[in-house]
């Protein structure tokens, strides 16, 4: 019990680094879904994202999965139950993914040997951003150290990107107040 402590410290500790190291969202957010999958001894994990209008979750980074799983189809909020379920509140964890109606697409799952998964949204502040998912090739009871473990990773993973999109805007507001004040010095 204590060694896998450690293995979540040491997995948060990464993953804090890899936020801090870059402003750059997709090798942020590629190196978060590789740490938690090889620390949760997962198959894979995945960050998506909402889209602007809050009806489709698109894919911000994968580990694990095959392409044709990760181009299997849209992930749409509505027809998702347990994405739903997970902007909505906390964390939702399937047994049995291939049999939940919660499952979007449980025979892909079939095929890419998912069978259990866990999901965690991501949050700034109150507002869902995306989420976090965890797959396990074999039925598994999600223990609460690792929800907690996840819930932090995801907590960390909406920081990483709100903190990339302020950094964007304010290159932005920079590059157009210096294009002004060149303009006004040629005048």
């Amino acid at each position: 019990m204590a060694a896998k402590g450690k293995d979540y410290f040491k997995a948060l500790y990464r993953v804090a680094k890899v936020i801090n190291s870059s402003l750059e969202p997709s090798k942020v957010l590629e190196e978060i879904v590789k740490a938690v999958s090889q620390t949760m001894g997962a198959k894979a994990s995945v960050i998506r994202l909402l889209r602007p209008r809050r009806r489709e979750l698109i894919l911000g980074a994968a580990y694990g999965l095959s392409k044709g799983y990760l181009r299997k189809g849209k992930v749409l909020v509505e027809k998702s139950g347990l994405d739903k379920e997970a902007l909505q509140g906390g964390a939702v964890c399937l047994l049995d993914a291939q049999s939940d109606p919660r499952f979007q697409y449980p025979e892909r799952a079939r095929a890419e040997g998912i069978r259990s998964l866990c999901v965690v949204p991501l949050k700034v502040g109150r507002k869902s951003i995306g989420v976090l998912r965890v797959y396990s090739p074999r039925k598994r009871e999600w223990k609460p150290q690792e929800i907690e473990f996840l819930e932090a990773v995801a907590n960390l993973s909406a920081i990483a990107l709100e903190n990339a999109r302020l950094h964007k805007a304010l290159q932005t507001d920079y590059d157009l107040l210096v294009a002004h004040k060149y303009r006004l010095d040629d005048n």
